[in-house]
C-alpha cells in the first residue's frame, strides 16, 4: 500500500432535525440531516399511507387479503 493516500478520519456528529445525535467518524466532519432512524415513519411504525383519489381502497378491494377457504 502506498502511504499518505487515504483521507484523514476525524470524529463527527450526525445531527437530525428531531434532535437525535449519532457520533461516528467521517472525512467531512459534522453532518446535519433532515430525517433519521429515530423519526423516520418506516422505523417508528407510524407510517401513513396517503390515499389519492381512493387508489388504496380500490387496490385493497381488488387484491386485498385473501380470505381463508373452508
Amino acid at each position: 500500500m502506498r502511504p499518505d493516500i487515504h483521507p484523514e478520519l476525524k470524529p463527527s456528529k450526525i445531527v437530525c432535525t428531531c434532535g437525535h445525535i449519532n457520533e461516528t467518524v467521517s472525512t467531512i466532519g459534522d453532518i446535519t440531516v433532515e430525517i433519521c432512524s429515530q423519526c423516520h415513519p418506516f422505523y417508528t411504525g407510524k407510517q401513513k399511507i396517503i390515499d389519492t383519489a381512493g387508489r388504496v381502497d380500490r387496490f385493497n378491494k381488488k387484491f386485498g387479503k385473501a380470505t381463508q377457504k373452508q
